[in-house]
């Protein structure tokens, strides 16, 4: 129980990261421009990755080669990620942005674990599950409102 206390917390340290990512990035978009800003994150993360990377004895990343091709390609998500935040913060605000942001990921989240997209192990969409994106849509709404 305490392994899964802490993957959980993991998570949530992961959605505050988001959330405190994505105005930074918007206000730094909003001075250099979103591409600007977009190589800048991108650049700084990189960085830490290989130090991180050093410090973990490289893990497999001499296998790198072995990935699909789409696996290459995966950094396009985060120049969109911070292409639309550069438009929708400056005129929506911060928490309309993150709530676009977190409904637009659950959803992408359902059709992955449905149907078992991109290695994602399947689970078959449940009543409980429908509710729960019915009541985030509800909540999402009224938080835009």
């Amino acid at each position: 129980m305490l392994e899964f206390g802490l993957v959980i917390l993991v998570g949530l340290i992961g959605g505050i990261a988001v959330g405190i990512q994505s105005p930074i990035a918007g206000a730094m978009g909003q001075k250099i421009g979103g591409t600007a800003s977009s190589v800048i994150v991108h650049l700084s993360g990189l960085i830490l990755s290989a130090i991180l990377l050093v410090f973990r004895g490289g893990e497999k990343i001499r296998d790198w080669n072995t990935l699909p091709w789409y696996m290459l390609g995966a950094g396009i998500f985060g120049l969109i990620l911070y292409q639309s935040i550069n438009v929708t913060l400056p005129r929506l605000g911060a928490t309309t942005m993150l709530a676009l942001i977190i409904i637009g990921q659950l959803l992408t989240g359902v059709l992955l674990d449905t149907f078992g997209w991109l290695g994602v192990t399947a689970r078959p969409i449940e009543s409980t599950r429908v509710i729960g994106i019915v009541v985030l849509l509800i909540g999402g709404y009224l938080v835009i409102k």
